[in-house]
């Protein structure tokens, strides 16, 4: 698949009558101007694969866009997907890390030759929003092998275009505004799961020390900041993934002026 650019409409300059009148220009949504990419991927199959479906046998599966003219994304967005499970880095990483899951079904299978049991690795990055200022991605996965159950996850990726440099949440706050977050965040995900100012979180969730903590896995969206945590992260498994959205009207004061989220904010009039 592939998308084409967005082409940016000009206006001719209308006369307002008088002929020493400037003429008048419509100004061009900067943020019109879209990236072009097409999707790649990276498919294999164990040896015991013949003739059976996917669904059927072990596999390893990754797919992602590959942005045109934009080496540094796109070397971002791989290495990304090849950390989310191995130190590896590239397509390099991606090559090894699918090497190494088939590998591991091996060893299974010669431990165990009568099981029918198979593994799955299925990782794909998703475009969520992209323009000519912000790329925003989604990397959603899904990995069994063994076990009780698989396991699902999900990892985002704020991109400046402009700057070609991965967005940091430090990027976006003023110095010294990450405690004032985290308040507002934790007020947020109190009211979220029910609980009272003063609840304990010791029983119920996995916070180091026993406090509440926001991670650096977040989305930029045109209604505020998206987190969210990953099985296992801060409840057991069966509680799943928590998301937690921060508006950006609660957050005002802790945000630097003109940084990717500025148009959000200015349009919203926050």
């Amino acid at each position: 698949m592939k998308l084409y650019h967005l082409m940016i409409l000009s206006t001719a300059a209308v006369c307002l009558g008088a002929c020493n009148s400037s003429p008048k220009k419509e100004v061009a949504d900067i943020y019109t101007d879209t990236l072009t990419y097409q999707f790649k991927s990276i498919n294999s199959k164990a040896d015991d694969c013949a003739g059976k479906p996917d669904s059927a046998c072990t596999t390893v599966k990754f797919k992602y866009p590959a942005f045109d003219k934009q080496p540094l994304l796109n070397d971002t967005v791989v290495t990304g997907l090849a950390t989310l499970m191995d130190r590896q880095k590239g397509i390099a990483g991606l090559q090894r890390l699918t090497w190494q899951f088939l590998q591991d079904y091996k060893d299974f299978k010669k431990e165990d030759p009568k099981s029918v049991m198979f593994f799955t690795l299925d990782c794909k990055v998703n475009v969520v929003r992209q323009d000519s200022s912000l790329v925003g991605l989604e990397y959603n996965g899904y990995q069994f092998s063994g076990g009780a159950h698989g396991a699902t996850f999900i990892k985002y990726l704020n991109w400046d275009v402009t700057g070609k440099k991965k967005i940091l949440l430090s990027d976006l706050l003023k110095p010294g505004s990450e405690i004032e977050l985290n308040k507002v965040a934790e007020k947020i995900f109190r009211k979220q799961e029910n609980l009272t100012e003063t609840a304990s979180l010791k029983d119920n969730y996995f916070f180091k020390d026993d406090k509440f903590a926001l991670n650096q896995n977040y989305l930029i969206t045109p209604l505020g900041l998206t987190f969210i945590y990953n099985q296992y992260e801060i409840k057991p498994y069966a509680a799943g993934q928590t998301t937690l959205n921060i508006p950006y009207s609660q957050i005002k004061t802790l945000l630097q002026p003109n940084t990717v989220v500025a148009r959000y904010t200015n349009n919203a009039g926050i």
